[in-house]
């Protein structure tokens, strides 16, 4: 009996999690991992996004200024550039995701402002090649996610 009400809450927690990433535009996040272990990825959109980025106490929009603010600290080398588009798709202006990077990078040291601007130029320009793919009707697969 048990086991039954913890396998409906982790399904609770998986389809809250799913709201979340719907509301940010990533429902196909992670996807690589579904491919690799669905268990894992259950466990990730649930913990995660049902979890935590689900809590009251901050709007999503902030949750996701937070994420982008300490990801850029951190240098990631991968991962920022779901949430740069997270963070448009939320409507965190680009003058905005700009100041975060000023903000971060002067704490942080000049390496990390490169590396959020490198990331994000990348993301805008991927941006224009998808527009135009999909003016002319022709599918398009990010390279950076």
């Amino acid at each position: 009996m048990k086991r039954k009400t913890a396998k409906r809450d982790y399904s609770d927690r998986f389809e809250r999690g799913m709201r979340v990433l719907k509301k940010m535009g990533r429902e196909k996040l992670m996807l690589n991992q579904k491919a690799l272990s669905p268990e894992m990825y259950e466990m990730s959109v649930g913990h995660l996004f049902g979890d935590v980025w689900g809590r009251p106490g901050l709007s999503l929009r902030d949750r996701q200024l937070v994420t982008l603010a300490a990801n850029i600290a951190m240098g990631r080398p991968t991962g920022n550039h779901s949430h740069y588009l997270s963070s448009l798709h939320l409507g965190i202006t680009r003058r905005q995701i700009i100041e975060v990077m000023i903000q971060v990078g002067h704490y942080t040291g000049w390496p990390t402002l490169s590396n959020a601007v490198r990331q994000f130029t990348e993301i805008l320009e991927e941006q224009k090649v998808a527009r135009k793919a999909k003016q002319l009707g022709r599918p398009f697969k990010s390279r950076l996610l």
